[in-house]
């Protein structure tokens, strides 16, 4: 894998415009991941440590994400229990 730079200009091709912008939309996430999450410094050794820690940073943040989406399904599981507790409740006996 290439690194190329954002200010480049010679030899940019179609697919590196299209990496680059999409550099440009993963980098903020691991910087969250880096400040937020305790993942300051990698301590993992050369290139394969590199391309750990960013597998690793990303692996943490979907974990997270599926976190709360499961949060959320909980919740509205426990909203439609609820009601339907509440509407047993207070329906009238003969009433099926």
């Amino acid at each position: 894998m290439k690194v190329y730079i954002s200010g480049q200009k010679r030899g940019v091709t179609d697919a590196i415009k299209r990496d680059l912008r999409r550099r440009s939309a993963v980098e903020p996430v691991i910087g969250h991941a880096k400040n937020e999450h305790r993942m300051g410094r990698n301590f993992l050794k050369g290139t394969h440590g590199d391309a750990a820690n960013a597998v690793l940073a990303a692996a943490g943040y979907n974990f997270r994400r599926l976190l709360a989406w499961l949060a959320a399904l909980w919740r509205v599981f426990l909203i439609a229990l609820l009601a339907h507790a509440t509407n047993a409740a207070l329906a009238p006996l003969g009433d099926p």
